[in-house]
């Protein structure tokens, strides 16, 4: 400490009063600048990835109800062969079993309206799924430009962290405040 009243300062303790006198200096504004938007942009990563992962949900199902309707117009075609080959069965047919035939055909051409109407509701299911998946999709890319911003603010912080230079931290907070514009405006909508 002192004696004879001559006091040494060391390096850290001039810091510590300089810091003290003029406030906290660029690194320390940096510093929680980055820790801010890496907040920020975790945040808004997930919910990019939740907004991805509901999109593949509803194309998965989309894709599901397309099979099903496939499915189903596979069995109205098989109806449909058999509801001919009765009618062929009619022509060819004694009389006597005629009528047997005419029911079967009537039959299969009930069933075969059932079927159909099953597959067209299958298809219509699997259209609106495809459509909620595109627009699940959409704010999906928003939020993957939002944090190609926030990590490119954070990037030329960085630089400006190291290089001492004020006018790049500007430009970080441009970039910054582009990344949660566009994240505010999936937010909102």
């Amino acid at each position: 400490m002192s004696e004879g009243g001559f006091h040494v300062h060391g390096a850290h303790e001039h810091e510590l009063e300089h810091a003290a006198e003029h406030g906290p200096g660029l690194a320390q504004y940096v510093a929680i600048f980055t820790a801010i938007l890496s907040t920020v942009g975790a945040i808004v990563s997930y919910q990019g990835g939740a907004t991805q992962n509901q999109a593949m949900l509803y194309k998965n199902e989309a894709v599901l109800k397309k099979a099903q309707a496939s499915d189903q117009w596979a069995f109205y075609q098989a109806k449909s062969a058999k509801q001919h080959l009765m009618e062929l069965a009619m022509d060819v047919a004694p009389r006597d079993k005629a009528d047997f035939y005419r029911t079967q055909k009537e039959k299969y051409e009930k069933e075969k309206k059932d079927i159909q109407a099953k597959a067209q509701q299958l298809d219509e299911e699997s259209r609106k799924a495809d459509e909620r998946s595109e627009e699940t999709m959409h704010p999906h890319h928003r939020l993957a430009q939002s944090i190609t911003l926030i990590q490119i603010a954070i990037s030329l912080a960085s630089i400006t962290a190291l290089t001492r230079r004020r006018w790049l931290f500007g430009f970080a907070l441009a970039a910054a405040g582009g990344g949660l514009l566009l994240a505010g405006m999936v937010w909102l909508s």
